[in-house]
This record gives C-alpha cells, sequence and structure tokens, in this order.
C-alpha cells in the first residue's frame, strides 16, 4: 500500500475521503472498491467514536489498499498515540491557533529525540510487539504523518511558523470554519477566504511541504488544486448517501412525484 506521505513525497495529487458519521465498515470497503480514492480520513472531532471502532475502520480502509488519517482535538496527548497504535498512518489537529500548538500537537506524535511519545510497541503501528522498541521509534518517527488544519485567523496569521516545523507534512484548509472565523460563513469564494489560502499556499512553498483541503464544489476544488493543493477531499460518508439518494431520485423521478 502507499502511504498518503509517499504519494505527497512523489508529489502527486492525493484524493481522501471523509469519514466518522457513518463509519460502518461495509461503507468504507464499499467506497474502497469503486476505485479512484487514495485514503481515507476519519473525523473524531466531531464524532468521537471508540478505540475500536477506529481499529476496525483502519482495517476496513487496509483492506482496500487506502491509508488513512485521524483528525482529533488537539486537546489530549493520549489521544494522538491511541489513533496512531489504532491503525492511523497518521494524525490531524483540529482547530490549531499558533505554532505553539503546533509544535505540541506534532511533539505528542513523535518518539525521542523530535517528541515525547509515550513508548508502546502492542499497537497495529508496533505490529503487536513484534518490532523492537529502538526500531518502532524509528520507524513511527519516519513514517507518521501529521496535518495541521489551518481554520482559524490566527492560525492564518502563523501559517509560515506552522509549516515551518520539522514533523509538519502538511497543512489542511478547513473552508467552513475558516469562513466563519473570518466573519463571512459559507462565502468560500470571500476574498478573505481566498487571500488565507493564498497564505497558506506560499508559507507551504517556501517551506518544502504540501497542503490540502475539503472542497465543497467542483469549482470549489478547482480553484484549490490551481494554487497548488495536494490533498483534496471531495465528498464524506454523509454526503456520499445524500448523493445517491438525489441520484436515485433522479433516476426514478416519475415514482416520487
Amino acid at each position: 500500500m502507499d502511504t498518503i506521505k509517499q504519494r505527497l513525497a512523489r508529489d502527486e495529487m492525493v484524493l481522501v475521503f471523509g469519514a466518522g458519521r457513518i463509519m460502518h465498515r461495509n461503507l468504507l470497503q464499499s467506497v474502497g472498491i469503486q476505485g479512484g480514492f487514495h485514503g481515507m480520513w476519519f473525523d473524531h472531532e466531531h464524532v468521537g467514536f471508540s478505540t475500536e471502532e477506529l481499529e476496525v475502520a483502519t482495517l476496513a480502509a487496509r483492506s482496500q489498499g487506502l491509508d488513512n488519517f485521524v483528525r482529533i482535538a488537539p486537546t489530549d496527548y493520549a489521544l494522538v498515540t491511541k489513533s496512531l497504535e489504532s491503525g492511523g498512518g497518521g494524525v490531524m489537529a483540529a482547530q490549531i491557533f499558533s505554532a505553539e500548538q503546533a509544535e505540541q500537537f506534532v511533539r505528542w506524535a513523535k518518539f525521542y529525540p523530535r517528541g515525547a511519545r509515550g513508548l508502546n510497541t502492542s499497537g497495529w503501528d508496533g505490529q503487536y510487539a513484534t518490532i523492537p522498541p529502538a526500531e518502532f521509534c524509528e520507524k513511527a518517527n519516519r513514517e507518521s504523518f501529521i496535518a495541521i488544519q489551518i481554520e482559524t485567523v490566527q492560525s492564518v496569521e502563523e501559517c509560515d511558523a506552522i509549516a515551518a516545523i520539522d514533523g509538519v507534512d502538511l497543512l489542511f484548509v478547513g473552508p467552513s470554519d475558516l469562513s466563519q472565523s473570518f466573519g463571512v460563513t459559507g462565502d468560500f469564494f470571500h476574498a478573505k477566504c481566498i487571500d488565507a489560502i493564498d497564505r497558506v499556499a506560499a508559507a507551504c512553498k517556501k517551506h518544502g511541504k504540501h497542503w490540502g483541503a475539503v472542497t465543497v464544489s467542483p469549482e470549489h476544488a478547482d480553484m484549490m488544486v490551481e494554487k497548488g493543493c495536494k490533498l483534496v477531499s471531495p465528498t464524506s460518508d454523509t454526503r456520499i448517501i445524500i448523493e445517491g439518494v438525489k441520484a436515485v431520485k433522479s433516476r426514478f423521478a416519475k415514482y416520487f412525484g
């Protein structure tokens, strides 16, 4: 399986699918079977699923050759390592406000000497205690994917410093909260939002990092990609259900009145 981090290192476009509200193994595998996606991300920030549910979800993703990462609130040191030990290929911090906060998140996700993650080899990433501790730490520090969400006014102001942090692989634009933070909720093409995206793109280019985003429409995705976005999240579990129902109603329109 090519990981998201490996694909980005090759400067490839990466398509990911968001899940959390309907994070059932059958749905996740169905999406994977359809092809096209390179990975999934699981939204713990808004849903709060259990460790067991995450273990099953990451297993379902891997069964289809899809890497994954977990979005979490940057408030719980233990949840970072639990996400990685449960099979998460990486972690993404939501609602980041400062470079200092982003640095702390990276330290939570990295072992010594870069960070202060607690060492336990008995999870998925340690192959259930079959990798020697030193080897495991080196491997995890090298391979784990870390993303920082840029979705607040302050994080935009500090995006250059955040992109400069060793261990941050990707800045991830959250357009909904970004628009809300700038006082233009839902106006994703507002000049303030466009300027913020340009600042993120410039910071990532300066520091040799990639950036990604949730995209709300094909036009929005086109704009992001034109500005250098390399990781695109165009849909989610609930949106797939909604679009599927719409498609059925359109196809059988005469029966729905």
